[in-house]
């Protein structure tokens, strides 16, 4: 490709250099820069790819991309192998946005060739986009899928490291799946993403939202600036899009305020485009009925109420037939540690979710208590306990901590504070943290066991038949990062391994 084709994409503010050059590649990581590609430098949160520049400009990189005019004097440095015929500089105002534009032209636009859609909000963005996947494909159509837990390529997984992928690997994806013949793309959009704008340059069918709670804080530092930051997806939207939201959700119609797409909204709770409510509800599932046509679905919890709701919007939204769209919901199952459930043959269950958030926990035990509530047990059981071992997660909102120990102690009958992913922090430091959301009568009956095994294991050498085991926090995930170090580590592996 020619550079000219790739600077058509973005307005620079500067253009040092020749422009009718060919290119190799396209980079943001300096390591990876031969001779002939383009370098983007990006203000990072940890490291400026500006101080990289010299380098790349010695590995023979063909352009820079970058933001700060003090570097254009690079050409003219003595300790620069290169004249400045070599390499051309071109100075933009961001370069993460310039990186996202000029990834989507480098790989030949990909999300223009696809029906894409985009699952932004807290909690629920992984079921909604993994099962709207699982739906078309159900339906005899090709897609692919970006998400948290995994990618999909039709039936290709790929690793997720990311919710959203940088828009390098993000651009590659949607690629790949033009190729194979992909018509849909469902991918969540995280608000790392859209303030880093690596969603630059995609161009959305639709997009749905799910809740906004607390999450996040320590990067957007408030909460405004975290709604402020998801309402960009819905901002952006074209006029022949459609964007489906949560009603019920205070911060719902705010996302579509001054949207151009067409607006769906959902509830459980008033009025709305598309309304349902539990007829029915055990740990094997729920009978709804959703726009007056009952159907039973293998999830539970009001909480995937919501989330089933946004799927079938969604999904005539894009021009399925409603009653084929409620007969493949029937038949989907819970996402990979979203509210996932262990029976022990002692006769007690365990439940594997990703509630991270003090909204998600707060949801995940309500919708446990509303199944074993009615259930007083028998006289030889007693009546039913929900034991909940949570943790919270190192270098991440510290204001959450204490909240999150609350709602989970106030919801249970027994609490078991342990690890999370401590990250950089030390264990003891976090636990403290979620400690002083609790009086002193609930530290006396609260557990803190900091290995999260032990912590687990005790929970299920407590656990009576027919009490409900809640271990929250990581879900889908397979490792604990502890001082910087990723370790094997998968909850559902420990709760089986103590059945």
């Amino acid at each position: 490709m020619i550079l000219n084709e790739l600077l058509s994409v973005i307005k620079p503010l500067e253009v040092v250099g020749p422009t009718d050059v060919e290119v190799n590649g396209l980079h943001f990581d300096s390591r990876k820069i031969n001779k002939g590609d383009v370098f983007v430098a990006q203000v990072g949160t940890a490291v400026d790819g500006h101080t990289f520049i010299d380098g790349c400009v010695a590995k023979g990189a063909s352009a820079i991309v970058l933001s700060k005019r003090e570097y254009m004097a690079d050409v003219q440095r003595d300790n620069v192998q290169c004249t400045k015929s070599d390499t051309t500089y071109i100075l933009v105002e961001n370069t993460d946005k310039a990186l996202g534009l000029m990834a989507s032209k480098w790989f030949g636009e990909p999300s223009k060739q696809l029906t894409l859609v985009g699952v932004t909000g807290t909690n629920g963005k992984t079921t909604i986009a993994t099962l709207l996947y699982k739906l078309v494909r159900a339906m005899g159509h090709k897609a692919g899928l970006l998400s948290t837990v995994v990618n999909y390529i039709e039936d290709e997984a790929v690793p997720a490291t990311h919710t959203t992928p940088d828009a390098i690997e993000l651009n590659g994806l949607l690629r790949r799946m033009v190729d194979a013949g992909c018509e849909y793309a469902f991918m969540e959009v995280s608000s790392h993403a859209i303030a880093q704008e690596r969603i630059a340059g995609l161009d959305f069918d639709g997009a749905l939202f799910t809740n906004l709670t607390r999450d996040h804080i320590d990067y957007h530092k408030t909460f405004d600036n975290y709604r402020d930051t998801k309402k960009r997806l819905f901002d952006g939207l074209k006029k022949s899009a459609f964007a489906v939201t949560n009603k019920d959700d205070k911060n719902g119609l705010v996302m579509t305020q001054n949207c151009k797409a067409t607006v769906h909204t959902y509830s459980t709770r008033s009025l709305a485009d598309y309304k349902a409510q539990i007829l029915e509800e055990g740990f094997e599932g729920m009978m709804l009925n959703i726009n007056g046509k009952e159907v039973f679905v293998p999830l539970v919890g009001r909480f995937n109420v919501s989330n089933l709701l946004c799927i079938y919007g969604a999904a005539l939204c894009l021009g399925f037939e409603e009653l084929e769209v409620l007969r493949v919901m029937s038949t989907l199952k819970p996402v990979n540690g979203r509210f996932e459930t262990i029976r022990s043959p002692k006769g007690w269950t365990a439940i594997v979710d990703y509630a991270h958030t003090p909204d998600a926990v707060e949801n995940v035990i309500q919708t446990i208590r509303e199944i074993i509530g009615s259930d007083k047990g028998t006289k030889d059981q007693g009546p039913r306990k929900l034991i909940t071992v949570v943790g919270c997660g190192g270098n991440r909102d510290k204001g959450k901590r204490p909240m999150m120990a609350q709602i989970a102690k106030k919801g249970s009958e027994q609490l078991i504070l342990t690890s999370d992913n401590p990250r950089d922090e030390e264990p003891a430091d976090i636990l403290n943290d979620m400690k002083a959301g609790l009086t002193e009568e609930e530290l006396r009956n609260t557990l803190v066991i900091e290995d999260r095994e032990a912590a687990i294991q005790t929970a299920c050498t407590l656990a009576q038949s027919g009490d409900v085991i809640l271990v929250a926090g990581k879900g889908h995930e397979d490792y604990q990062i502890i001082k910087g170090v990723k370790h094997h580590f998968d909850d559902h592996e420990i709760v089986r391994r103590y059945l």
